[in-house]
């Protein structure tokens, strides 16, 4: 079983969506389907429930995405350690949410252009978890939203979002323009795993204990709305499936950009990093 087989899978089973899945890997579906049908073959069982809308987790599928995601996040800090070890220059970015961001896009071009030499890696991240495995080693830099537990944490702001709650594009509020939190008080709300840093769950939220189902990836909070007429936060300006729509929230605090770094960090390609980041988020 190998790690870019458990890589492509965890990228599926995230996104419950094969054409997803790919575009977020850069790979075409093929080659992606083919990997995921060997690693069910290697198993002995399916590991997804396939069907034209999508695709769906088994019960055995649950059980290997909790093992992936444990086996993946203690290769990743083997890796950061060798590398360490080796001295070789390096920066590991923690990136959660929407990469397609054009953000993102500026920051990834500048930083190869002024650091040609560096091996820069990536590293994915569901909702669970602000801060992009910084706090465990795993990362050197997040690209992530604020706000969350900034215990020995740096935090500089690169940009603000409004927000707005998602809904089900028959759902009698959709057809409003806009809304405020206390007209939502009945609804069901998507939450996050428990453990989860209690400032951003309370955030996404609206500041005020609900209940609902519990998801780690935008695409678990999407079906969730999708299929249970759940509702929850995002910001504006997101692609969202033809099914569901965005209205704007007038009494929510806008939803904070930001790049977040161990305090006191000394490596100057954090400090490049940071600068970079900066200007790319200005334009």
């Amino acid at each position: 079983m190998e790690l870019r087989t458990l890589r492509y899978f965890v990228a599926v089973a995230e996104e419950l969506h094969f054409g997803r899945a790919a575009t977020r890997l850069h790979m075409s579906q093929p080659p992606l389907s083919r990997a995921v049908k060997q690693l069910e073959t290697d198993v002995g069982a399916l590991l997804f429930a396939r069907s034209s809308k999508g695709v769906t987790l088994t019960p055995v599928g649950t059980v290997l995405l909790d093992e992936a995601r444990a086996l993946l996040d203690h290769a990743d800090r083997v890796r950061v350690r060798v590398k360490a070890a080796a001295g070789v220059a390096t920066i590991t970015v923690g990136i959660l949410g929407d990469s397609t961001d054009p953000g993102v896009s500026r920051l990834a071009a500048a930083y190869r252009r002024n650091h040609p030499g560096i091996d820069i890696r990536i590293r994915d991240t569901d909702l669970t978890d602000p801060t992009c495995g910084l706090r465990s080693g795993l990362v050197d830099v997040a690209l992530t939203r604020a706000p969350f537990d900034e215990t020995a944490l740096t935090v500089r702001a690169l940009r603000t979002d409004p927000v707005g709650v998602v809904l089900r594009a028959d759902d009698p509020l959709a057809r409003r323009d806009r809304l405020q939190l206390a007209e939502l008080s009945d609804r069901r709300w998507f939450q996050f795993p428990q453990g989860t840093d209690p400032i951003w769950q309370s955030y996404w939220n609206g500041d005020r204990p609900r209940e609902g189902p519990v998801v780690r990836t935008v695409q678990e909070c999407l079906q969730a709305v999708l299929w249970n007429g759940t509702v929850g936060l995002a910001p504006l300006g997101h692609d969202l499936p033809a099914e569901l729509t965005v209205v704007p929230l007038l009494d929510m605090a806008p939803s904070r950009v930001v790049a977040v770094w161990n305090e006191g960090d000394p490596n100057p390609l954090i400090r490049s990093f940071i600068k970079i980041a900066t200007a790319a988020y200005r334009n």
